[in-house]
């Protein structure tokens, strides 16, 4: 499930709750957490990669606005899809103020709500706050930053954060070294393959172990991938 986006899924009905598991688990674009309760949400995604939330308003312990408006101040940035089966438009106001991005009203179609997480995932990868995890590095593509596990920090340029971002989007996928020119440079005649090549070997300098034997940034069948 390399590169699969984390979901935490809060709400203390467990029927719903493992539902919503199970056919988020069926995509292999998702790996599902839960939590029962806010103070659950919250330890998890302060100790945790979570990509998205999905919070319901009604728990036992906090409000799910409240949860999130504390997730928020403690620097979480990843979107957050508020459950409610209230339709007020000052119930999602409040949902919204406290830092949600969108809301789903309860009863709802699992479609539907497909949809929408998807959406707030395509929204959150092209924004400055996106985080991503690249082997032993967080990637924040909107600072050019790879931060090691131990807080080291490597600037990236341009055109290698542009690299690192549509291999990610890859996942395990091969992308031809043609298609990878196509998407960072545009298509334009002056730039070949050994432009694209030059990058990659810097980029293994910065980022590998061992950059004679790359284990991070790989090269495979005409092209290059990344690996968990």
């Amino acid at each position: 499930m390399s590169n699969a986006h984390r979901l935490l899924v809060v709400d203390d009905d467990p029927s719903l709750r493992d539902t919503l598991t199970e056919q988020l688990a069926l995509s292999d674009a998702f790996e599902v957490v839960t939590a029962e309760t806010a103070r659950g949400a919250m330890d998890r995604v302060a100790a945790e990669r979570v990509d998205l939330v999905v919070m319901d308003v009604g728990l036992p312990d906090l409000d799910g606005r409240e949860a999130v408006r504390q997730m928020r101040q403690g620097g979480f940035r990843g979107p957050v899809i508020m459950l409610t089966g209230q339709v007020s438009d000052s119930d999602t106001v409040q949902g919204l103020d406290a830092g949600a991005n969108d809301y789903v009203t309860k009863p709802f179609k699992f479609a539907v709500l497909l949809a929408r997480i998807r959406a707030q995932l395509r929204q959150y990868e092209a924004s400055e706050d996106a985080v991503f995890q690249i082997g032993p590095y967080t990637f924040r593509p909107g600072a050019k930053l790879l931060v090691g596990e131990r807080g080291s920090k490597l600037k990236l340029t341009e055109k290698e954060t542009a690299i690192l971002r549509f291999l990610y989007r890859a996942g395990r996928q091969v992308v031809g070294r043609d298609t990878l020119l196509a998407e960072v440079w545009g298509y334009n005649a002056q730039v070949t393959t050994h432009t694209l090549e030059t990058h990659i070997y810097r980029l293994r300098q910065k980022i590998e172990p061992n950059p004679a034997t790359a284990s991070i940034l790989v090269t495979e069948g005409g092209g290059y991938k990344l690996l968990p």
